[in-house]
């Protein structure tokens, strides 16, 4: 498996990751949140600051990171998630520019330098090979995709699906909204700072540019791209948005506007996404599987 396939799979994997984590707060919870990327920086800066400055291991830095993208947004999450709709969204995107200036202006972080030396995980007494990192952050994966199945069976996901179908009526029932959107602003932001740990110790260098507004306007793209709300449609989302930046190469300067007339048809003609409920693929699935369904039935 050549270098460069591999380090676009561990790419792709890492946006999987940021793009599952933003589904919880605006699929699950029906939160709009356009300031994810500020929390994905939290979790990068925060395990490459203990692993270059303490000499902490990876190990231990990035489930540190994790915490700490987790505590922040809890303290931003109380106040920003009172407000609803297009306020919170500005609120949200308000975030990621205060956190990116923090990284850009404060010496302690680096400033436009960025922080550097930040190394692939060791174990059995070796650094970590690329394809080895890939299987550690796809199991990752696989067990966040498992954590969420088994939350959209639980009160909690199902306190989560009401509040984003109804807020009012919820509210009304006595449900305390505000404590439901926390516990999804805090999972969310954490999973994102996990895999910030995890994309600072693959690139082993950082940046304030990485984390930018930019960067929380793909990962939403990718969201509302595979199918928001469902599990695996912001996998999908990821993939595809993923691919496209490589296979476009040839036609570079075209491409940023391709990725936007492909947002563009997906919404007009697909608005639920690519694995939404009512989207193309979904019901093509259905059709292939009725024949199986009443013969099963007889």
């Amino acid at each position: 498996m050549s270098g460069y396939f591999i380090t676009i799979l561990i790419t792709i994997t890492i946006y999987a990751m940021l793009a599952h984590s933003l589904n919880i707060i605006t699929g699950r919870a029906g939160q709009i949140s356009l300031g994810h990327s500020a929390f994905f920086g939290i979790g990068a800066y925060t395990s490459a600051l203990f692993y270059t400055r303490t000499e902490l291991s990876f190990w231990i830095s990035v489930p540190l990171g994790t915490m700490v993208a987790g505590m922040v947004g809890a303290l931003l999450g109380i106040p920003c998630l009172r407000v609803r709709d297009d306020f919170l969204a500005i609120t949200t995107m308000g975030i990621v520019f205060v956190v990116e200036a923090v990284f850009l202006y404060l010496p302690f972080f680096g400033v436009a330098m960025g922080i550097g030396g930040i190394d692939l995980p060791k174990w059995f007494g070796r650094e970590m090979t690329k394809p080895e990192y890939f299987i550690l952050i796809l199991v990752i994966l696989i067990l966040l995709l498992l954590l969420d199945r088994r939350l959209e069976r639980s009160w909690l996901g199902l306190a989560w699906s009401s509040i984003r179908e109804d807020e009012v009526a919820v509210g009304a029932m006595g449900v305390d909204i505000v404590r439901f959107k926390v516990i999804a602003f805090i999972l969310g932001s954490a999973i994102a700072g996990l895999a910030g740990g995890f994309y600072a110790h693959f690139l082993t260098f950082i940046m304030p540019q990485n984390f930018g507004f930019g960067q929380s306007i793909v990962i939403l793209c990718m969201v509302v791209f595979g199918g928001i709300g469902t599990r695996w449609g912001p996998i999908v989302g990821a993939i595809i948005l993923g691919i496209l930046p490589e296979i476009s190469r040839p036609i570079m300067e075209y491409r940023t506007f391709l990725y936007g007339l492909l947002l563009v048809a997906m919404m007009r003609f697909q608005p639920g996404g690519l694995l939404g409920q009512e989207s193309v693929l979904p019901r093509f699935f259905r059709r292939i599987g009725s024949p199986w369904r009443k013969s099963g039935e007889d």
